[in-house]
């Protein structure tokens, strides 16, 4: 807690320097620039991502939530600040004719804006080229995963502005069309068993279920299913699922179960094993039975919230085959179970 607390006295000392040297140097000058039209010179970061007081390098691309310097002159009787022309609140104590220190508010636009920076004063107003960026890239999911090369898949997320949609390390997706919410495109030759990747001006992300990995997404694949005898039901609320638009429920009593059904896959080169998405109504806990074998106890706990479980081919007894994948419920009391995007791991 210490070394906590000196920390941010430390940044908190240097940003108090680093504001009075603006003041110092505003006070010696401020008379002769003061009723003169503004004029900004350059904007740079306060701190960098963690925290940490930065030299006051020149950018042209801010984000929301985050403080910078607008340097220039002709600033002391600032009246507003735009950033895409959004007014945005700006501290009088920190304004000095050469500097504004501001915070660009959290509900800035950045799809479609102007990407400019604007300062009104008492005697002018004065731009400057600024891009307010959106946050890295969020991949939710996509689908169909076992979409063949040369056929379209439908990206889920938040922040797709002016995406590029990588697979793989080396081949671009074309893209049809995209949303701030939403990609459509097509994939290259050579896709299969390789993971997605969304990058903008902001970042890169990578989803983390290759293509053509699945034994379901919103649908199974053959031979897989399960059958409907199992009193289970597909539930389509994109909102909910943790991949795609679709998932699986299924009200267990203590000790019941859902069960997959037999059939046989023994083409397991290049596969690393399986994983899976879980959740349930209260906190509880499942078995989950591979090829069979309800003796072996592979016991994993499921929250309200959506997790992934993953089992190695080492963790299932090296297996010839899939041939059933099952899940029995485990704490003997009555619950609602969920399931999703059952898929070979690669990694």
């Amino acid at each position: 807690m210490k070394n906590f607390k000196m920390k941010h006295l430390f940044h908190f000392l240097l940003f108090t320097s680093i504001v009075s040297s603006f003041i110092s140097c505003s006070d010696d000058e401020s008379s002769s620039s003061s009723k003169k039209a503004p004029v900004i010179e350059s904007v740079s970061a306060s701190v960098d991502e963690d925290g940490n007081a930065i030299d006051l390098t020149p950018i042209t691309i801010g984000y929301a939530n985050n403080m910078y310097i607008i340097q220039g002159s002709g600033f002391s009787t600032v009246q507003k600040i735009y950033f895409n022309d959004t007014d945005t609140y700006f501290n009088p104590t920190l304004v000095t004719d050469k500097a504004i220190f501001v915070t660009i508010d959290l509900n800035t636009p950045y799809a479609n804006a102007s990407n400019e920076l604007r300062v009104e004063t008492l005697y002018g107003t004065a731009t400057f080229d600024f891009v307010v960026a959106p946050p890295s890239p969020v991949v939710h999911s996509f689908n169909p995963i076992n979409t063949p090369d040369g056929g379209e898949i439908t990206i889920y997320g938040n922040f797709f502005l002016d995406p590029i949609v990588n697979v793989g390390d080396d081949a671009t997706a074309t893209i049809i069309s995209s949303t701030l919410t939403e990609i459509h495109a097509t994939l290259p030759a050579g896709s299969q068993f390789k993971k997605i990747a969304v990058t903008t001006i902001s970042g890169t992300t990578q989803y983390g279920t290759a293509v053509g990995t699945a034994f379901f997404d919103d649908v199974f694949y053959s031979p897989w299913t399960i059958e409907s005898w199992n009193n289970h039901e597909y539930v389509a609320d994109l909102s909910k699922a943790a991949q795609g638009t679709t998932y699986i429920k299924k009200a267990m009593d203590g000790w019941g179960n859902i069960q997959g059904n037999w059939a046989w896959n023994d083409q397991l080169s290049g596969y690393t094993g399986i994983k899976f998405y879980a959740r349930s109504d209260a906190d509880g806990k499942l078995k989950f039975v591979f090829n069979g074998d309800w003796g072996e106890t592979r016991l994993f706990n499921t929250t309200t919230q959506w997790k992934e479980y993953k089992y190695t081919w080492a963790q299932l007894g090296n297996p010839a085959a899939i041939q059933n994948m099952s899940f029995q419920e485990f704490t003997g009391t009555a619950n609602t179970y969920y399931f999703d995007n059952i898929s070979f791991t690669v990694d």
